[in-house]
């Protein structure tokens, strides 16, 4: 009975069921490990305190830039079907010894807090970000085109799973058993790998065309794409706009983790309570999200176009640090947290997606990859920096949120260019396909 409402759910056909049953569980797991050790990365980084962040941050985009082509030469060299299953034991190995040394060290030592800061933000790029490639070398399109929605509805699941684990747990058996419990979630992925890994050997892919098109998109994307995609940015004001439109994000982010940093501390003076907190935040945002993504995005955009939700998070966001430079508090500081973070999950990141639609084929993928890679990591770090130089100067906390109003406006005012633009474009290419 189970078996066949799951496969109606997944519109799977044929054998399919057991690669969309896995494929769910697998999405389950990984965005639950990793949601379980998001609240203890921002409860160590508030520990910190606002003045470590820009070291933080920096210490993540050193270490991208370190092991990003390292990741790259791996995917070239081995499958991603065989280098997932070790990449992920990794990962799990590292948070068992995790476990033993916050049991010796305690979290709250600084050097256990930074390392531990720094290696979940790393997990987060490289373990999640290639999920989807796994995919894609499973399914054809078609298949995709089906199973997805149903693959993607176990991250969410996962997603939601995590926090709650993650608060009914903290106190019981602290940081490092909230760390074996991530572990032993991504075991439990690595395990729906090799499943699927089976199921792949009988079950190969029959779409050629497919794969040969899948191919020719990840040597786009991988080969000379930092140069020539830096290139490409460089030369197009469109591309440059989406870029202006990342660091406004980045920016605004980057000051809220500043007032997290400072008024969480004020009102939880206990670690367990600040995680619980961290994890009930990040439960709101996450249920936030689906409620939109199933129920408002798709009419949304019909009704309304992607330039209409590309400056919903801009005016909201003008709104809310107008409210949090006037009230200060914690309560406000959440509020505008979990809008703009289920806002930039479920209407501006679909949205700004779109915006790639327009270019040509290899420079969508060139240009997107350096973009969702280098310039993002950077807009986040020099971000940081900023912040950091003018708190240093002497610029109070309310100084700075009412700083960020303009941005919001600038921010809004590049959503909306932008939004124009890319319906010109789109107009242009039906008039010359």
């Amino acid at each position: 009975m189970l078996i066949e409402w799951g496969r109606k759910l997944s519109r799977a056909d044929g054998d399919e069921w057991p690669a969309a049953a896995w494929s769910f569980l697998c999405f389950f797991a990984l965005l639950a490990a990793y949601y379980v050790l998001r609240p203890l990365r921002d409860e160590m980084g508030i520990q910190l305190g606002p003045d470590a962040l820009k070291e933080l941050f920096s210490a993540v985009f050193v270490s991208m830039v370190v092991l990003v082509p390292i990741f790259g030469w791996l995917t070239k060299r081995f499958e991603r079907r065989q280098l997932l299953p070790w990449l992920y034991t990794f990962f799990a190995a590292n948070l068992v010894g995790f476990n033993g040394v916050l049991l010796v060290e305690g979290h709250q030592s600084p050097w256990v807090a930074r390392t531990f800061f720094v290696w979940v933000s790393v997990f987060n790029l490289f373990a999640i970000s290639v999920f989807w490639s796994f995919m894609a070398d499973l399914f054809s399109t078609k298949q995709a085109q089906r199973l997805y929605g149903f693959i993607a509805a176990g991250g969410t699941a996962g997603a939601l799973c995590g926090p709650v684990l993650t608060a009914s747990l903290v106190k019981p058996l602290g940081p490092n058993g909230l760390a074996l419990v991530s572990a032993g979630l991504l075991m439990l992925c690595v395990g729906a790998i090799w499943r699927l890994r089976h199921w792949h050997a009988t079950h190969p892919r029959l779409d050629i065309e497919d794969s040969a098109q899948q191919a020719e998109n990840d040597e786009a994307a991988f080969q000379g794409s930092l140069f020539s995609g830096v290139i490409d940015v460089v030369r197009s004001p469109y591309l440059l706009g989406i870029c202006g439109f990342l660091f406004a994000y980045a920016l605004l982010s980057s000051l809220l983790y500043f007032q997290q940093a400072e008024l969480v501390p004020k009102q939880f003076q206990n670690s367990a309570d600040r995680t619980q907190l961290l994890a009930g935040v990040d439960l709101l945002v996450n249920v936030v999200t689906l409620l939109i993504q199933l129920g408002a995005f798709a009419p949304l955009i019909r009704l309304l176009g992607t330039r209409a939700l590309l400056v919903a998070m801009p005016m909201a966001s003008v709104l809310g640090f107008t409210a949090l430079a006037l009230w200060p508090t914690i309560g406000v500081l959440v509020v505008l947290g979990v809008v703009r973070r289920a806002g930039e999950y479920a209407i501006s990141k679909p949205a700004r997606e779109t915006l790639f639609n327009v270019l040509p084929p290899v420079q969508k993928y060139r240009a997107k990859n350096v973009i969702d890679t280098l310039v993002h990591r950077t807009g986040d770090t020099s971000s940081i920096w900023l912040l950091s130089g003018l708190r240093s100067l002497g610029v109070q906390s309310q100084a700075l949120l009412w700083l960020a109003v303009p941005i919001c406006v600038a921010w809004l005012l590049i959503a909306w260019l932008l939004g124009g633009k890319a319906a010109a474009m789109q107009d242009q290419r039906h008039l010359h396909p």
